[in-house]
């Protein structure tokens, strides 16, 4: 793998979020209608958390009237624009984490996710 592709370089930037005060039956709806499986937490443009679809799965049907910041993941591991693709794989293998966000003075700028990672690597294999 080439040692000079970044976050920057595989990051989705156009990223759906929500606010810690939204309830989770708004970040199931978003979810659904964005097709995605996760999604950034902020709160006055900073990174406050993650919300995944597993978190509500595992929370249960009660989960959907709770607020958002009762369910998320707070301690998020990020990167930053120029952190390498290979250090980031590393963080989703060793860690299980499927998405990770890019943030800049932590403010979030983009999310790298395995299906980013994924074109990534197809865009340097070619056709």
């Amino acid at each position: 793998m080439r040692d000079d592709l970044k976050a920057k370089n595989v990051m989705i930037e156009t990223v759906q979020t929500i606010s810690p005060t939204d309830l989770i039956a708004a970040a199931k709806l978003k979810m659904m209608r964005s097709n995605v499986g996760g999604l950034p937490v902020v709160n006055d443009g900073k990174l406050v958390g993650i919300i995944t679809h597993r978190d509500i799965l595992l929370a249960g049907g009660e989960a959907v009237g709770l607020k958002v910041e009762e369910l998320m993941s707070k301690n998020l591991r990020t990167a930053e624009s120029d952190t390498s693709l290979v250090e980031i794989i590393k963080i989703m293998v060793d860690e299980g984490y499927q998405r990770i966000p890019v943030v800049q003075n932590g403010k979030l700028i983009g999310l790298v996710t395995q299906s980013s990672v994924i074109r990534a690597i197809a865009d340097l294999v070619g056709p």
